[in-house]
């Protein structure tokens, strides 16, 4: 198809399906809105007239209220008078209210009655219309006990204001006059205490009129629901005191109508009537009357075809301007069309010529329509313009022209771009390839050079002064160095470390020169230290000096490469030039440094290794010289082993004699029993693991009764002196002398470490030496009274003789 009969086809289409949805999206959105409307009035009206009902029985509950509060203060009135007064009372509402039915006034016996002490019982005073008169009645009811299901004992134990549920009721007792009415009851209470009850019959014809006049549309209707759910007010009178659940059944049990009625809320929803087949539109509103907690509810019946009527005639007019639109829409389709495709026909031509590859810049378009046809023509333009830049670009581009300058037509030119980054990328290529072609060069002299040091470390591996020589020599030629040194890591005969210049060379003419650097000294001991490769462009100038026939000079750089060998430092390899050593060849210095550092590692191991052997040798013959001094002293020292073990059998004989006489402890330094045998522990009368740790202070009675010489006496333990101990104590019942000596026990240097205690029971001496001292004394005094004879004296001398002996 052209473009021609695509514009009227798919505009007119694409027209016509927005008219269709624009004309059913306002069809329904005016039913929408017309239903909302009636919904909102529906519901307005509902809440209005249930306000406006709620008013009319708010006023009858005041009404009762306003007796029940004036019935309050009865115990100030005697009980004839009162009744007289509250009759009048009532009486005179009545008479005030003709929409009243009755009157009353319910009192508990016992507040009419004292001599009534029961909780049930009460009489009830109305006053009730009959025939166009007033007449009133006094009832004694409940005597024999309270009705629990009646209306009145549910007020009497809820003590809450009630709007009783609808009930046909005749004061004559006739059917013939039974009218529908309901009762507004307020509870009298006295403290909290209920007392009586209040209230008045209201007859519901009154709200028939106010009702039944509600139709806010044609055909709506409203009627009035008690709590229970009974119809109070309706259209049909026959349905009136019957509950919902009997006459709309199945919109009872979808919408729970009673149990929401009952709830005080404020509902609504559709219904169809099924004997007429209309659907209706109801809406509830609640009614509370007082402080009761039995709201009735007013429901507004709205028909939707009402509702509907003026979406429908909306809906005509608007299909009526749409077909109109239409026609109008198509003939300026029509000639807007004719304007579009002539231009557009021309551009496609040269667009056609274009995709064969013909871009004849006299071929450009002359088209003056100021519209978006002018800017395609225009486009179309400026591509055959760009198109032969790009032809001319592309050929200097195969001439190998790859500086010829090109500009793209704008940010979004592609063809441009790619052309542009082909020229790049082909002058990439060639830098890269040249690139390629230095790194080559500089693997293979790499390479060379790798070989070369490698041939000359396996022909000087034997002296390290030649190999370093040779090193240094060959890698200031192969670098094209001016001088270099040649480093070697030395240890002195104390052991110390240092870095001592090996070898030295300057335009290839040897250099003796004796040097010794520490770790960390001037540059090379830097080098050392931080192992890491120094290179300095700015040397500076009292650092070295190059010289020839010709003069001297500074050096340009300077070069310091450690050779590493297991991160430890071999030598250090410093080279000076005039000119910058490139990075490349550094690498090569380091790498090359890796197997001299092996090289010069092994020929110093094989040198310490001649040496050691050199030198076992040496000391083999030393050894055998030793071997025989050896066993000279071994047989000495067997000897003086066999000597030692027959002391110390003789000191362990020694010591288990003692230890049968002795008692012995051992204390350590600060008085503490660190050892005791089994005599001592005899003697205390305790166990091992008693005495162990007890400290000589708490067993010695001196260390409380005279502390100053106790302390003299450890003192003098701890200088290396013995002491001796004469004490008596009562054991067992029995006085016992003991006589102890304290030896201090030296280690190696003479300090003392212990102290060795040897206690002696000197009990039968000390009784001799007692004894024989009583002997004397008795003899003094024979002789000083002369009553002894020389005979008698004799005796008593020879006794004494033997006494001393014994002891």
């Amino acid at each position: 198809m052209k473009i021609n009969t695509k514009m009227l086809l798919f505009i007119l289409s694409t027209t016509i399906i927005i008219f269709v949805a624009v004309i059913g999206y306002v069809t329904i959105k005016s039913k929408k809105m017309a239903l909302d409307d009636a919904i909102k009035i529906a519901d307005s009206y509902a809440n209005q007239y249930a306000n406006y009902t709620k008013a009319k029985l708010n006023v009858d509950m005041d009404i009762s209220r306003t007796m029940a509060y004036a019935f309050k203060g009865y115990k100030d009135i005697p009980v004839k008078q009162r009744i007289e007064i509250y009759n009048t009372f009532l009486h005179n509402i009545i008479i005030d209210n003709e929409n009243y039915i009755s009157v009353w006034a319910n009192w508990q016996l016992t507040t009419i009655d004292s001599s009534w002490t029961e909780a049930y019982g009460r009489m009830r005073y109305t006053y009730y219309r009959e025939n166009e008169m007033i007449k009133n009645k006094v009832e004694k009811l409940n005597t024999d006990g309270d009705i629990l299901n009646s209306a009145y004992y549910k007020m009497k134990v809820s003590k809450l204001e009630t709007v009783m549920d609808p009930y046909p009721f005749s004061y004559t007792g006739s059917e013939n006059d039974q009218i529908l009415e309901t009762s507004v009851c307020v509870p009298i209470l006295d403290n909290n205490k209920f007392v009586g009850l209040a209230g008045l019959d209201l007859s519901l014809d009154r709200f028939k009129s106010i009702i039944n006049s509600i139709r806010p549309f044609e055909g709506s209707y409203a009627y009035l629901i008690a709590n229970n759910g009974a119809l109070v007010t309706y259209p049909d009178e026959k349905m009136l005191n019957k509950k919902l659940s009997e006459i709309l059944p199945d919109d009872n049990e979808n919408y729970k109508i009673e149990s929401n009625v009952q709830d005080g809320k404020k509902f609504s929803y559709f219904s169809k009537n099924k004997t007429t087949g209309k659907e209706f539109y109801i809406s509830h509103s609640p009614i509370y009357i007082g402080k009761s907690i039995t709201p009735w509810s007013l429901a507004i019946a709205v028909p939707l075809q009402v509702i509907m009527h003026q979406a429908l005639k909306n809906y005509t007019v608007s299909i009526f301007v749409g077909l109109l639109g239409l026609i109008i829409l198509s003939v300026i389709i029509l000639i807007i069309s004719k304007n579009i495709t002539l231009p557009l026909q021309k551009t496609t031509k040269v667009i056609k010529q274009l995709a064969l590859g013909d871009i004849d810049k006299n071929k450009q378009l002359a088209i003056r329509t100021g519209d978006e046809i002018e800017e395609i023509s225009d486009s179309v333009n400026s591509l055959i313009v760009g198109l032969n830049k790009t032809s001319d670009f592309a050929t200097h581009i195969g001439n190998g022209n790859l500086d010829a300058k090109f500009e793209i037509i704008s940010d979004k030119d592609i063809l441009g771009k790619s052309l542009i980054e082909m020229r790049n990328s082909l002058q990439k290529a060639k830098e890269e390839d040249e690139k390629r072609k230095i790194e080559d060069e500089k693997i293979k002299w790499s390479t060379q050079g790798l070989a070369k040091f490698g041939e000359i470390l396996r022909q000087n591996n034997d002296n390290i002064e030649t190999l370093s020589f040779n090193i240094i020599k060959n890698l200031v030629n192969y670098l094209g160095a001016a001088q270099g040194a040649f480093y070697i890591k030395t240890n002195n005969e104390e052991d110390e470390t240092f870095y001592e210049l090996s070898a030295a060379i300057a335009y290839d003419r040897k250099k003796n020169i004796s040097k010794k650097i520490k770790s960390g000294e001037g540059l090379v001991g830097r080098c050392v230290h931080e192992k890491l490769t120094i290179y300095m462009i700015d040397v500076p100038k009292d650092y070295v000096r190059i010289t020839s026939g010709l003069g001297e000079a500074n050096p340009r750089c300077l070069l310091l490469v450690p050779l590493k060998l297991n991160d430890d430092v071999l030598s250090v390899v410093e080279i000076i030039s005039f000119y910058e050593i490139e990075k490349y060849k550094i690498n090569f210095v380091e790498k090359v440094g890796e197997s001299i550092a092996s090289t010069i590692s092994s020929v110093k191991i094989n040198e310490r290794t001649a040496l050691l052997l050199k030198q076992s040798q040496q000391q083999g013959e030393e050894l055998a010289a030793q071997e025989e001094e050896m066993r000279q002293n071994l047989e000495e020292l067997q000897a003086t082993q066999e000597d030692a073990a027959r002391r110390e059998g003789e000191l362990s004989g020694l010591w288990e004699a003692l230890s049968m006489n002795s008692s012995i402890a051992i204390f350590d330094m600060s008085g503490n029993i660190i050892d005791i045998n089994d005599k001592n522990l005899e003697i205390v009368g305790s166990t091992r693991e008693q005495m162990l740790g007890k400290n000589l202070a708490s067993l010695a009675s001196e260390a409380k009764d005279n502390p100053v010489a106790y302390k003299k006496f450890w003192e003098d333990l701890k200088m290396g002196k013995s002491r001796t101990r004469i004490f008596s104590e009562t054991l067992k019942g029995r006085e016992t002398w003991t006589s102890e000596t304290y030896t201090p026990i030296h280690d190696k240097s003479g300090k003392p470490i212990k102290i060795l205690n040897v206690g002696t029971d000197i009990t039968q001496s000390k009784k001799n030496e007692i004894e024989t001292n009583d002997m004397l004394e008795h003899a003094f005094n024979k002789i000083s009274k002369h009553e002894e004879t020389e005979k008698d004296l004799k005796i008593q001398i020879k006794k004494l003789k033997y006494k001393i002996q014994n002891t």
